[in-house]
């Protein structure tokens, strides 16, 4: 069975009953996604011909058909068919490959992020904004994004040490300068878009800004001039970093503006207070042709993905790549 893609112009070859995002995703076919459960609404593709049938209430499935819009990962492959996803403005084509790399260095951030820095046995090409899969033993596996471009022969990761999880505890505990740990990258879809003029707003929660610092510094080599909100949410003045990055890049980026946003606090300080959603919406009344790259954790992407559209963002311009709890 086949499917075509516009406007890629890319036919695939599936199995009646594959799921439509998966087979995008299997394909490497560039195409947004988020919540992976029909709540976000970042994977929203339309039917140009054929039929397939979508997820609804109750787990029923229902036919969609010729012209209807449907969420990816909510859709059943049933016969040939033509889906149109958003146009993708910008192509980037890196091979994943498994590479070899080495423990350079671990630091605290803050009292539960590391700061993991890895040597490269060779060159990784990556976009601003991609993620990885890190193997730090067989038992101990998961994705984090790259917080700096691929200028060098190392890499960092933002690591949070979840209590109780299998994998962050490892890194906590276990992981020491010069140990192994196999890299499988890079991956996702939400990486910077460099040919666009239009202002850009990030939102980021906890570890999420390391992929918006990438972002961020990869607008930066560029030499890119667009106005760029920051929205860094955090839980409590305890989980706040990397603003000392943010004001260098502030140099180099002069129409950069940050917004840093915490959660609950009995301290003064200079940041504001409250949920980061809750400051997008009171500060923007519409967000109408700009960008969006928004990370962390699912329930904030969700949510923020939903107020971008809302507030006039194209569904197509909100870039997330959500990370789901798996031996965390």
């Amino acid at each position: 069975m086949e499917v075509s893609i516009l406007p890629l112009q890319r036919t695939l070859d599936v199995r009646t009953g594959d799921n439509l995002l998966e087979a995008l995703r299997n394909h490497q076919i560039p195409v947004s996604y988020s919540c992976m459960a029909g709540r976000c609404g970042t994977c929203r593709c339309r039917i140009v011909s054929g039929n397939v049938l979508v997820t609804g209430a109750a787990d029923t499935n229902l036919p969609a058909t010729n012209g209807q819009s449907v969420l990816a990962c909510q859709a059943t492959l049933v016969e040939d068919c033509v889906i149109e996803i958003p146009e993708v403005d910008e192509i980037v084509v890196h091979p994943s490959k498994i590479i070899k790399t080495t423990v350079a260095g671990i630091e605290d951030l803050t009292h539960d992020i590391k700061r993991v820095r890895l040597a490269l046995s060779k060159p990784l090409e990556f976009s601003p904004g991609q993620y990885a899969s890190l193997q730090f033993t067989p038992q101990h596996i998961r994705p984090y994004s790259m917080a700096v471009t691929a200028n060098g022969d190392e890499v960092e990761f933002h690591i949070r040490v979840v209590p109780g999880g299998r994998v962050t505890s490892y890194v906590a505990t276990q992981l020491k300068p010069g140990d192994a740990v196999r890299l499988s990258g890079p991956l996702g879809t939400a990486y910077l878009r460099r040919k666009t003029s239009d202002p850009v707003i990030c939102i980021a929660g906890g570890t999420g800004l390391a992929p918006i610092l990438s972002i961020l510094r990869g607008m930066a080599d560029q030499g890119m001039a667009n106005p760029v909100h920051v929205y860094f949410g955090v839980r409590s003045p305890q989980d706040i970093y990397g603003v000392a990055w943010l004001d260098e890049l502030k140099e180099r980026l002069p129409n950069l503006t940050a917004h840093v946003v915490v959660t609950s606090s009995n301290e003064p300080g200079p940041y504001r207070t409250g949920v980061v959603t809750e400051a997008v919406q009171r500060d923007w009344d519409s967000l109408k042709g700009w960008r969006a790259y928004v990370a962390g954790a699912p329930v904030m992407v969700d949510a923020a993905s939903i107020l971008l559209r809302q507030k006039g963002i194209e569904a197509e311009h909100v870039y997330a790549d959500a990370f789901y709890a798996s031996g965390v």
